[in-house]
């Protein structure tokens, strides 16, 4: 049951009935239900997997909080560690290592007796996953008191808006919202629908449009030449983002129809003057999950400089493998992790260059220049993450300036090309006008009656321009 399905909207209407109807010691039992029930939409499997993990994690962090002795502390905290990345590992590469220990073996021609094993993975494991543990690491450091009811920490876990592919939200955050009074609230509904809106047109206007240009570019980039390569990758540019942001704008629409604040999750992250700053902006609750559980207990930047090193290296191939388990996620990842390695070690080179041309004097020039370079950083790493393979991206990244005559946009359908251009332009007029403020709420600031003439422009919108085939999110694979 997608987002943006009718049968999503019949569910969350009978909901919002339903929770604002029931006693309020009762609330959090509907919300429950209709989250499990939203999990079962997808696989039965999928609550078999999700109710014992919730249940042994519960189990475990309250195992933690009552433990005196810290030794004890720290081996449940660790048992309940390796329990959850080892379902995570089991689903989501097990296969992948097995079959390169295969390949391994066939290089030698060793024969390798253990079969490849056939199990669809779970959606939104990766998801949850990160919640159960850093809410483990937060019983244990004592940020946050272990939550003594089960069903309310299943809640948290399970939370619908939240469940399938984010934001990682932290129970520091979501646990207490329980506590709230909840009423409806016009200004809430209005502010959530909104946003709900808003991403909704991200995902099925201008995401699914960018992929008709993408898809049949990177399904058989062989085929094309360097300026249809280049065509291609920056549309996928802006497709991911609002593919993933428009989720993240409905997840957090929803979860303010019905009472509760999310951790923003994106922030202009195509304006970033840096690639250090992009990772402050893009997927911020899975970027801030990585640097308080991963990062800054390896040392952070209080280390060495080639530990340091070491450490960005960690986080990011780690980064790269959280999204998908294969070579072209984990060059994507070690991209990364070299941008910003290149970052620091070039800092004062940068500087000292900069000084040398006056270009301090021209602020404005400056941080543009510092914004292009890192759009087209990131462009160019989203190679590996959309290539089908290592082959595919490395024939990519070789021959984008192979053939730049105007003439390859003709392989392309000019209606679809000409509706890209319009929505990115589109997208960077929004992007530029909201600039301070988050998510839609910079309409707010004008009269009701251009608010409302926006929201039935997005409604038509999504109606009529929504592409034929429609692509599932992005961020459902991870």
């Amino acid at each position: 049951m997608l987002f943006y399905s009718f049968q999503f909207l019949i569910f969350f209407v009978i909901i919002l009935g339903a929770y604002f109807t029931a006693p309020r010691r009762f609330r959090h039992l509907v919300l429950l239900a209709a989250s499990y029930y939203f999990y079962f939409t997808w696989g039965l499997s999928y609550v078999t997997l999700l109710f014992p993990i919730t249940l042994i994690t519960f189990i475990i962090a309250n195992a933690v909080a009552a433990a005196q002795d810290h030794s004890r502390k720290k081996l449940l905290l660790t048992a309940g560690i390796i329990l959850n990345v080892g379902v995570l590992i089991f689903f989501k590469y097990f296969n992948f290592f097995n079959g390169e220990l295969r390949n391994l073996f066939d290089s030698f021609g060793i024969i390798y007796p253990v079969p490849q094993l056939k199990f669809l993975l779970p959606v939104g494991l990766s998801f949850f996953i990160f919640k159960t543990i850093s809410y483990g690491i937060d019983v244990y450091r004592g940020t946050i008191p272990a939550e003594r009811r089960f069903t309310r920490f299943a809640l948290y876990v399970s939370f619908f808006p939240q469940l399938l592919t984010g934001p990682i939200e932290r129970a520091g955050n979501f646990l207490p919202q329980l506590d709230n009074k909840h009423t409806p609230d016009p200004g809430r509904f209005r502010d959530g629908a909104a946003l709900f809106i808003w991403g909704l047109f991200k995902k099925m206007v201008i995401a699914d449009n960018l992929a008709t240009v993408v898809n049949w570019v990177y399904l058989a980039p062989q085929e094309y030449p360097g300026l249809a390569l280049i065509v291609a990758t920056y549309c996928y540019s802006f497709q991911i983002f609002c593919d993933f942001s428009g989720y993240s704008d409905m997840a957090i629409g929803a979860g303010r129809i019905l009472g509760f604040s999310t951790m923003r999750n994106f922030n202009r992250p195509y304006a970033a003057i840096s690639v250090s700053d992009f990772w402050r902006r893009w997927h911020i609750s899975l970027s801030t999950w990585f640097r308080d559980y991963l990062y800054i207990p390896l040392g952070g930047s209080r280390v060495s400089l080639v530990k340091w090193l070491r450490n960005v290296m960690i986080v990011f191939v780690i980064s790269g493998l959280w999204h998908g388990a294969g070579w072209t996620f984990i060059l994507w990842g070690a991209l990364h992790g070299i941008y910003l390695a290149g970052e620091r070690l070039l800092a004062k080179p940068a500087s000292a260059l900069t000084a040398a041309i006056n270009l301090d004097r021209y602020p404005g020039i400056r941080k543009a220049l510092r914004t292009g370079l890192t759009f087209h950083l990131i462009t160019f790493a989203w190679i590996f993450f959309r290539a089908s393979s290592i082959t595919d991206a490395l024939f990519i990244v070789s021959h984008l300036f192979d053939g730049l005559s105007l003439t390859a946009l003709n392989l392309f359908r000019q209606s679809d090309l000409t509706l890209a251009v319009v929505l990115i332009g589109f997208l960077l007029i929004a992007q530029f006008v909201r600039r301070k403020k988050s998510g839609i709420v910079w309409l707010m600031q004008y009269p009701r009656w251009i608010r409302w003439a926006a929201y039935t422009a997005m409604i038509i919108a999504i109606i009529n321009l929504r592409p034929e085939f429609e692509s599932g999110f992005i961020y459902l694979q991870f």
